[in-house]
This record gives C-alpha cells, sequence and structure tokens, in this order.
C-alpha cells in the first residue's frame, strides 16, 4: 500500500474527503517525526510503539579491502508490534 491508497483507505473508513484525509495522515507523519526526533516514544494501545534505539560506535570492516573503519554512533528509529497487531496478523 502505498501514500495514496493508504489516503484512500483512510477517507473511506473515516469518513473523510481524501484532502482531509491526506492532511491528517501528514499530521500524523509529522507528530511522529518530532515526537522521535526528541528521543519520545510514541505507543499506540493494540497497535504498537514507536521508539529511538541508540547504537554506540563500532569498529566495522570495509568488504572490498579488509580494512578496520570505525562506524559512528548513531539513533535508529524502530518499531514493536502490540499484542493485537500480532494476533490480528497471524489469523
Amino acid at each position: 500500500m502505498n501514500k495514496s491508497e493508504l489516503v484512500g483507505a483512510v477517507a473511506e473508513k473515516a469518513g473523510l474527503s481524501k484532502k482531509d484525509a491526506d492532511k491528517a495522515c501528514e499530521a500524523f507523519v509529522e507528530v511522529m517525526t518530532e515526537a522521535l526526533a526528541k528521543g519520545d516514544k510514541v505507543s499506540l494501545v493494540g497497535f504498537g510503539t514507536f521508539g529511538i534505539k541508540e547504537r554506540p560506535a563500532r569498529e566495522g570492516i570495509n568488504p572490498f579491502t579488509q580494512e578496520k573503519i570505525k562506524i559512528a554512533a548513531s539513533k535508529a528509529p524502530f518499531f514493536k508490534a502490540g499484542k493485537a497487531l500480532k494476533e490480528t496478523v497471524n489469523k
């Protein structure tokens, strides 16, 4: 499902126009992005939790030259599915 299909499905489920559903989807993505950028977790009961994991700096190996390289510390977003979502998907 791509964004336009998602907007269409949200519009149909919520009884909104596609323009309003697009605004709602854009707002959702913007709010989620801002919250994660601040380091907050976002929990949607029954769906799952979005958060940030810290990845420490580490040493890696360039597969072409076999040289050791330093990989900088970083933050990575994650999603952990909730129980209800897991059960629904596994039916």
